[in-house]
């Protein structure tokens, strides 16, 4: 790798402590020191302190981070001499502080984005937390800033498109647009073939898993109705939830009604946890996802070895047809993602096919080569 100082401008929320630590999330934490480990020189994360929740957080020292945080206040800008002390700057475009970077100095600025204006836009339609009046403005925002982004990524070095609908949406704009998948699963983490027999061997009821934030824009409110649409059709299956969010207690709520087959378990840590709970204990992973962003939920549970049944949002669409493992259900359709459910749990060597070519797909994409491929773009 040519990369020696590495700067990197990330939407990750943090707090200042009282006891000098900084809260974190957890998920950006992990990612942050994977990226540590393969990186050949120091690395720096700016961050702005917009005083955003940390649901999902814990307290860090900066001394155990194993990576440089400089913390901005709201509408802070970024010291230009900061920029000056790195040999490449990995900037997020979809934070409007990082838009003005490309072409200010000698550095080479790489952008990375993830959302598309369309789903930007369908992300303000579904917010219950905001007026029409309110969406409007944010969508009137989201358009001038849209504009901004397209004129950034003509001027940078570089574009890193997570996921395949950023990939479309902005490729025509620089010459040096590469599509890359995020996820954190190391290629150690991946499910093994005594793990994979043992799936495939496995013949009681079908094991439902579903994890991420329960909300809204999520499709969370979609995982009881299939619950109770395969419970009518006599179906064995289980669903284990995890997760939080404002969803979580109406979700709680109506697990009686399921004897059991149903369980909401709180979120637990991905690579100690959720990982090796999939790996052993699931044999289909259940998307109501309704946006198009590029959740590593598709290619951390396929690298469990846990194939993906998922709404045609335009992610989960391409993925799928790129990878050839897993099923797509027309957009908010319960009954019909319950009828494929239901025949897959009759077609166990269907399941256990696409499973195998899920973990094929989740191999070459692992963490560490596509930390590679980004590092060693060409520029």
């Amino acid at each position: 790798m040519s990369v020696q100082r590495m700067l990197m401008i990330v939407p990750a929320p943090v707090a200042r402590l009282a006891d000098g630590r900084l809260r974190l999330d957890v998920k950006f934490v992990e990612g942050m020191r994977l990226h540590c480990r393969l990186s050949q020189g120091p690395i720096a994360v700016v961050m702005w302190d917009h005083g955003a929740p940390i649901p999902f957080g814990a307290a860090y020292a900066r001394g155990d981070l194993g990576f440089e945080v400089v913390i901005l206040s709201p509408g802070e800008p970024i010291d230009p001499a900061l920029l000056q002390r790195f040999d490449r700057i990995f900037a997020s475009a979809d934070m409007v502080e990082a838009l003005d970077l490309a072409g200010a100095g000698q550095v080479p600025v790489v952008y990375s984005v993830e959302y598309t204006i369309g789903t930007r836009l369908k992300i303000v339609a579904l917010d219950r937390g905001l007026s029409w009046p309110r969406k409007l403005w944010s969508m009137l925002w989201n358009v001038r800033m849209e504009l901004r982004r397209r004129r950034a990524f003509r001027r940078a070095t570089a574009v890193q498109a997570n996921g395949y609908p950023a990939f479309a949406a902005y490729r025509g704009l620089n010459a040096a647009t590469m599509l890359y998948l995020d996820g954190r699963m190391r290629a150690d983490m991946m499910a093994t073939p005594v793990e994979m027999a043992a799936r495939a061997g496995y013949a009681g009821p079908l094991r439902l898993v579903h994890s991420g934030r329960l909300e809204p824009m999520k499709g969370a409110q979609d995982l009881l109705p299939v619950a109770r649409a395969l419970q009518a059709a006599g179906v064995p299956f289980t669903l284990d939830i995890f997760g939080a969010g404002s969803l979580a207690e109406g979700i709680r709520a109506g697990l009686a009604a399921f004897g059991g087959a149903v369980r909401l378990h709180d979120p637990v840590d991905f690579e100690t946890g959720l990982v090796p709970w999939m790996r052993a204990n699931a044999d289909l992973f259940l998307s109501c996802h309704r946006q198009s962003d590029p959740s590593c939920t598709y290619l951390e549970s396929m690298g469990c070895g846990v194939p993906v049944i998922g709404y045609d949002n335009a992610m989960w669409a391409a993925m799928q047809a790129d990878c050839g493992a897993g099923w797509v259900v027309p957009m908010g359709r319960v009954a019909l993602m319950a009828r494929d459910i239901a025949r897959l749990a009759g077609a166990r060597a269907e399941v256990a096919s696409h499973a195998s070519r899920a973990l094929d797909f989740a191999r070459r994409h692992d963490f560490e080569t596509e930390f590679t491929r980004r590092m060693q773009q060409k520029l």
